[in-house]
């Protein structure tokens, strides 16, 4: 799909073209050209005019919720020129009760070593989960990635076996009011290099309020949403940390479930292998260089159902390991959403994360006919 806006002053028409069937194809300095074009607001389209939805469209002031089927007050759509299509507000149904989530007290689960979360069942309430999960099932747009692999000079083709999609930007980054990337710091047009492999997207308002409400209540911030869909229980990830260093030490993920219930294995990491070619009953035992022993723990297991969030946070994801295995049953059909709040440091973090949820495929989405997720065309 291509965006084309003409800009017009005094001297000249100005076209620029910019194709968002994929964000790679998107380069950061394609929006900045909008801005530098433009001269007088009166007498032009200017890029707060592109962003936000046409005059037609916000003359509109009710709209039925396909979720309920009731009218309810219609909000402009979150509308960016790297979302292939805008995506609504939430329904007032939904977003009437965020400010007094969460719906229970969160428990510590820290009775094991290194493992330190806060677990709310539910965090949402089953009704009002169950509508926000329709909702963005059908308004979201997802990636079914794929991506290679290089292991002992092997190369291996990874198709990821869930839908993937994500929203935001590391600190060093911010979106200005209009859409477009600016430095944290300066709050100046950000380097046409720092950002080569991937075009970031700010947070949509309808998942941007569900952070702000997570942020409240664990006292932490986000910058990033991650989104999955496993379509069924074939859909699965496999154990993995999240301990990457561009998300900093201790890092702390708010992950919500909606949908189906959905098992959430976690178990400690083994200690660290002996050096190659070592002994490792000849080493010393001395405080430059401990034997390291596997901890005391056990596996855990928590059957996240719809509505619920668990914060993991401490030295859980530098010690831990955690997945959603496959499963077979008619409680795992249905479809589940993941959806996960981060904050990256660097932009390191960025490009990994648009790498990984986005990649250069095309665009899938709901069809509530053929109840599926198909590729999206313009």
């Amino acid at each position: 799909m291509t965006f084309c806006v003409t800009v017009v002053n005094d001297v000249r028409n100005v076209a620029l073209p910019i194709k968002i069937c994929g964000t790679r194809n998107l380069s950061v300095y394609h929006l900045q050209a909008y801005e530098s074009l433009g001269m007088n607001a009166s007498r032009k389209r200017t890029l707060d005019s592109f962003l936000q939805p046409s005059a037609s469209k916000r003359a509109r002031v009710s709209e039925p919720n396909s979720i309920t089927g009731t009218t309810e007050p219609s909000a402009p759509p979150s509308i960016h020129p790297t979302y292939p299509f805008s995506i609504p507000q939430l329904p007032a149904s939904i977003a009437s009760v965020l400010p007094s989530l969460p719906s229970s007290i969160g428990r510590e689960i820290n009775d094991q070593p290194d493992l330190d979360l806060l677990y709310f069942e539910p965090y949402i309430p089953q009704r009002l989960a169950r509508e926000l999960f329709e909702f963005l099932r059908i308004e979201l747009f997802f990636y079914r990635v794929e991506y290679k692999i290089k292991r002992f000079r092997v190369e291996t083709q990874i198709h990821t076996p869930r839908y993937t999609t994500v929203f935001g930007v590391d600190e060093t980054s911010k979106f200005s009011p209009t859409g477009f990337l600016v430095d944290s710091t300066t709050s100046k047009p950000i380097p046409k290099d720092r950002y080569k492999t991937c075009a970031p997207r700010p947070i949509p308002g309808c998942l941007d309020e569900l952070r702000k409400s997570a942020e409240a209540a664990t006292n932490t911030t986000f910058n990033f949403c991650l989104v999955n869909y496993y379509a069924d229980g074939a859909d699965s990830i496999s154990y993995h940390s999240d301990d990457e260093r561009f998300l900093g030490s201790d890092p702390a993920i708010a992950s919500f479930s909606l949908g189906a219930k959905r098992d959430f294995l976690m178990k400690h990491k083994p200690p660290p292998a002996p050096p190659s070619g070592s002994n490792k009953d000849a080493l010393p035992a001395t405080a430059t260089s401990p034997i390291k022993e596997a901890p005391s723990s056990n596996p855990l297991k928590l059957p996240l159902a719809s509505g619920d969030m668990i914060l993991m946070r401490g030295r859980t994801q530098s010690n831990w390991l955690h997945s959603i295995p496959k499963r077979k049953g008619r409680e795992s059909e249905g479809g589940r959403i993941n959806i996960t709040f981060r904050k990256a440091m660097v932009k390191g973090g960025t490009e990994n994360y648009y790498c990984y949820n986005v990649g250069s495929g095309g665009v899938f989405r709901w069809d509530g006919g053929r109840r599926e997720m198909v590729c999206w065309k313009a």
